[in-house]
């Protein structure tokens, strides 16, 4: 499996998101409209960054991300475990406990934690776990079906950060997996591979047998630049494999970027190319998202 970035013992500071976030102009966010993908950063020593990393990010707080929510028309989110924090989930599980009814939560555990602390986190509102092959501070694919049973105990799915060129020798096992398995960033695939590439074509299939996909991170995928239209047949293949399991991130606050920093209002504009269809698009921002991750109709 391949690293985004190799992980260093100095790694390099990343900026910070843009500031003043606004919502799409090419159409309007749904209400109950879900981003389910975002980190929240703390600041060492309080909250240590691992070692080796592949990446050193600022700070990014709860209540900047609430305030990014509001600014740009979504309603709930889901806070993934960044990497850099490895597997202390402390200030997630603090940022889900102060916004029970508003946020949910992807940890990164390692595994034969006690029963106590698996309920504390589900009790917090973890729903799921990730795996990253990508970045420094992760958990690999080595015991992928041993978290797969956890994973199938607590009534969680698992989450994948892996380069979709690599899933050909492991979607079998990812397939077989007794649980909901979803995969960041459509693959995490440079669009230069093209739309036949094997990694590609299996991420399709696997999506299109079951799987779920987030649609999100062009500013990764994309080899063009703004305004990343090379990834859209990439995002357009994915919906059509599976408009039902299809899932949107804002993946703030855009770590481990070093070219131009995505506007989230750029980045949700861009939906309305990736997927065309307004019934589409809803099921994409509230249906999907609250049937994966428990959202409560309204707040």
């Amino acid at each position: 499996m391949r690293e985004a970035f190799p992980s260093l013992d100095e790694a390099p500071d990343c900026p910070a998101p843009q500031p003043y976030p606004l919502g799409p102009t090419r159409y309007a966010v749904p209400p109950g409209a879900v981003d389910t993908h975002a980190h929240v950063i703390g600041i060492p020593p309080e909250f240590p960054f691992v070692r080796p990393r592949s990446y050193t990010p600022p700070p990014a707080t709860a209540e900047d991300y609430l305030a990014m929510l509001d600014a740009t028309g979504m309603t709930y989110g889901v806070l993934v475990q960044v990497s850099v924090h490895g597997t202390d989930n402390r200030l997630l599980l603090a940022a889900l406990r102060a916004h029970r009814q508003r946020l949910r939560g992807i940890a990164v555990i390692p595994l034969g934690l006690p029963d106590a602390d698996l309920a504390a986190l589900q009790e917090a509102g973890v729903v799921g776990l990730r795996l990253n092959v990508l970045y420094g501070g992760g958990v690999g694919l080595q015991e992928v079906e041993a978290y797969g049973a956890l994973a199938r105990e607590m009534g969680w799915h698992l989450q994948f950060l892996l380069d979709a060129r690599d899933l050909p020798p492991v979607a079998t096992r990812l397939a077989r997996l007794p649980v909901p398995v979803v995969v960041d960033h459509m693959g995490h695939f440079p669009t230069s591979a093209g739309l036949d590439d094997p990694g590609f074509r299996t991420l399709v299939s696997l999506v299109r047998d079951g799987a779920w996909v987030k649609l999100q991170g062009a500013f990764r995928n994309s080899t063009a630049g703004p305004p990343y239209a090379d990834t859209i047949p990439f995002a357009r293949a994915l919906n059509d494999a599976a408009p039902d399991r299809c899932l949107w991130g804002s993946d703030w606050p855009h770590v481990a970027t070093w070219g131009p920093m995505p506007a989230i209002g750029d980045l949700l504009d861009l939906m309305a190319d990736w997927v065309p269809d307004p019934a589409r698009r809803r099921k994409l921002f509230v249906e999907n998202a609250h049937s994966l991750y428990g959202f409560p109709a309204r707040i």
